[in-house]
């Protein structure tokens, strides 16, 4: 379980270092002092379940989205997965490789994200790079992504609280002075309506502490003059004009009311591990049959049906799109391969989102911009759907199960 969702305290009492949204000044005047002062607890088995509403069975895990908790609700969850030591994170190198998982998104719908993604965190969570680290990876330390987060309440050993700002509509959320930024490959960013899956590069290698300018922030505009390619070169079936490809029911090729298995592979230039990435291919299993990724569906604009992610793809659809390339500028497909040698760790999680209520995954975004706008309709759900109170409140009990993950060679790890 994420650090971020850790019980914070004073050492050896039960004073609450960060409760709500807000971090105790008497105890965390600065992040120094802070630090000092205040610890994170272990979860206990109980926990898992009736507190962070995780429960696992012999095949993977199930996420709910709000739990009620003896002394508050949780919201969400971000878990990692553990190597055999239990005291480091599990690396996966992936290049000429294929990742595959069955997920449930049955329950999942519009303004919910089931995420499935490895990012470039350090193997202990930090613990032997940052002094104030008294903990690493078996604590859920040391998270970072492409999108520089700033509501991490740990970053570089170290609690983020100066001139921490509490969320004006997330009752547990906030955001600090220090981002922390990294690599990042997401396999699955889906609802039962519309999914994804996204490279994202960045102009440093490992785990980074940003500051400033370098963490890429949306409110101050600086977006693409960060150290990480926030936009990726994504692929979504439904963005791409395949709109009856995903979704509930049987008039979709991929039933969403149904479990099905996700295949992501990582082509190399020479099918070798050394070789460089040029491709990275998706397939479905569902009932039995595989099926394939589909074409893109711009053939009356020049767009070649491309049906995986390629450079090629990536730069032809950006530039239909209107979008900036922030993915070529960042070192692309080849960059994305460097990060796949060095190692990522295995997230999964479940969010709802105060920022943009979701839309740039299944609805219309920016909802300003034209719906007949190219690339704009990411997916069917409508633009007042998403708003994290009327989920919280009208849908606490979804939930997404991930299970039977594998990994290994091309066409090894599925049935075909």
């Amino acid at each position: 379980m994420d650090a971020n969702w850790r019980w914070a305290h004073v050492i050896d009492d039960y004073v609450n270092c960060y409760s709500g949204n807000a971090w105790d000044s008497s105890y965390c005047p600065n992040g120094p002092t802070c630090t000092s002062n205040c610890a994170i607890d272990g979860v206990d088995k109980a926990s898992w379940g009736g507190t962070y509403g995780v429960t696992s069975d012999s095949d993977g895990i199930r996420l709910v989205f709000v739990t009620a908790g003896p002394y508050s609700n949780n919201i969400g969850s971000r878990v990692y997965l553990m190597d055999t030591d239990d005291l480091n994170y599990r690396m996966f190198k992936l290049k000429n490789r294929e990742f595959t998982f069955d997920v449930d998104v049955s329950g999942f719908g519009c303004g919910l994200n089931a995420a499935v993604y490895f990012v470039e965190m350090d193997r202990d969570g930090g613990y032997a790079e940052y002094s104030g680290n008294e903990v690493g990876a078996n604590f859920g330390t040391g998270y970072c992504d492409a999108q520089c987060p700033h509501d991490v309440k740990w970053v570089a050993g170290e609690a983020n609280c100066n001139n921490w700002k509490p969320s004006p509509t997330d009752q547990n959320s906030g955001a600090g002075q220090y981002g922390c930024c990294c690599y990042e490959m997401d396999i699955f960013e889906a609802n039962n309506m519309a999914a994804s899956y996204t490279p994202h590069d960045c102009a440093i290698t490992g785990f980074h502490k940003c500051e400033g300018t370098e963490c890429g922030d949306n409110d101050s505009g600086e977006r693409y003059d960060g150290v990480c390619d926030k936009d990726g070169c994504d692929w979504a079936a439904y963005r791409l004009n395949q709109k009856d490809f995903y979704g509930p029911g049987s008039q979709y090729t991929v039933d969403t009311t149904k479990a099905f298995t996700i295949v992501t592979q990582f082509i190399t230039s020479d099918g070798t591990d050394s070789g460089e990435l040029v491709e990275i291919r998706r397939k479905y299993v569902q009932n039995g049959q595989v099926i394939e990724n589909p074409p893109t569906n711009f053939m009356e604009m020049g767009i070649p049906p491309y049906d995986s992610v390629t450079m090629d793809y990536c730069n032809d659809i950006k530039t239909y799109f209107g979008d900036i390339n922030d993915f070529e500028l960042k070192g692309g497909l080849k960059a994305m391969g460097d990060a796949l040698d060095r190692g990522l760790v295995l997230t999964m999680s479940v969010w709802d989102d105060h920022f943009a209520y979701m839309l740039w995954l299944d609805g219309q975004y920016p909802v300003d911009v034209p719906a007949d706008t190219p690339g704009v309709m990411r997916g069917p759900c409508p633009t007042d759907s998403g708003r994290p109170a009327d989920l919280e409140a009208n849908v606490p009990n979804s939930a997404v199960r991930y299970f039977n993950i594998k990994y290994g060679p091309i066409d090894s790890t599925y049935p075909h």
